[in-house]
């Protein structure tokens, strides 16, 4: 792993010259540039770098990518196992165990020792941009991940805090059904909820429902929801209150994660996770909903990428797979070499 040295590009910061590395989150409230990188499971990573920059987008790759076969993908549920996963949540949702839950699934092909997640995010900054893309490479502590996530879980600015939960996603517009803006609105509470713990009373509020924005080759409905920190609430309890995010779980929270456990056949690891910076010295910090992402699992030498829908009363075990076959089929194309140089974005 030492031709890979430990760095992370983030927000536009290209950050190096490693220092600390910590699960604590009472560090980001310390000193310093971080990069962070939470799992699903709630494993937390955070790494304080020296040497921090401004870099262009069309600037982060140093080497080539080399990624699998198209062919080479492999899918921790597949499709029967996947529509039976959306027929089990909606007998749940029948019996009033849950209003909504997440149904992912990880996808895997193998990857050799030269592949790495700095070149591939510099693939995805070209042809898949992101408003929270970004990479953290710290190989000697098992987090490689390239993000191309469209989704913002938390931004901090002094004691102002704001999410952007994404529910609700189509070809185009027209795809969006009555059900899309339902589950939005279910997550919009979850999501008030879950900042309404650690926010001044009265202060959460929802300035944007169900705004439409457009992607490469989609379009997704997406909710603000703000709110402004009590004194003395720090990284350490906004985390505590908010993770997972609320959008990749489902409501009621606790009840949509025991659900998840019993259906899903891998831990999503980085996938639904947070992954973003924090400027400790600035009180500020933006965090994204580990979307569109992938990471190298160096211990199987496997590439990674989750992808996965929102369930509803509304859903049909169908469709509901085809919306994860239409987040994962772009970036899938890109790590494998199959969209070329010159493709433009749609």
């Amino acid at each position: 792993m030492d031709e890979f040295p430990p760095m992370a590009w983030l927000g536009g910061h290209l950050a190096t010259g490693l220092v600390d590395v910590t699960s604590d989150p009472s560090a980001l409230d310390s000193e310093g540039f971080w990069a962070v990188a939470a799992d699903f499971e709630g494993h937390l990573t955070c790494a304080r770098f020296r040497d921090v920059r401004q870099i262009d987008d069309r600037r982060v790759a140093t080497t080539s990518w080399r990624g699998p076969r198209p062919d080479e993908w492999t899918t921790s549920l597949d499709r029967l196992a996947y529509t039976d996963g959306v027929t089990r949540i909606r007998e749940h949702i029948a019996a009033g165990d849950v209003y909504q839950a997440n149904l992912c699934r990880v996808l895997s092909a193998p990857v050799g020792p030269a592949a790495d997640v700095m070149a591939l995010a510099g693939l995805l900054a070209r042809h898949n941009p992101a408003p929270y893309a970004g990479v953290v490479r710290l190989p000697r502590h098992g987090v490689e991940v390239a993000t191309a996530s469209p989704e913002l879980f938390l931004r901090r600015d002094g004691r102002d805090v704001t999410s952007g939960p994404i529910k609700g996603t189509g070809r185009t517009e027209a795809d969006l059904l009555e059900k899309d803006h339902a589950e939005n609105v279910m997550i919009v509470d979850l999501v008030r909820n879950d900042l309404g713990r650690v926010c001044v009373p009265g202060s959460v509020t929802v300035p944007d429902l169900c705004a439409v924005e457009k992607h490469p080759g989609l379009v997704h409905l997406v909710s603000t929801v703000r709110g402004r920190l009590r004194d003395g609430v720090g990284w350490p309890g906004l985390l505590a209150s908010t993770f997972p995010p609320g959008s990749v779980t489902g409501a009621p929270k606790e009840s949509a994660l025991r659900i998840i456990a019993a259906l899903e056949a891998s831990p999503r690891g980085p996938y639904c996770g947070g992954i973003g910076w924090v400027d400790a010295d600035r009180g500020c910090g933006e965090l994204a909903v580990g979307i569109r992402t992938f990471w190298i699992d160096r211990a199987v030498g496997l590439l990674k990428f989750g992808t996965g829908a929102g369930i509803t009363w509304g859903s049909e075990p169908e469709r509901e797979w085809q919306e994860t076959e239409l987040k994962a089929g772009r970036l899938l194309a890109i790590a494998s070499g199959m969209l070329k140089r010159s493709s433009r974005v749609d």
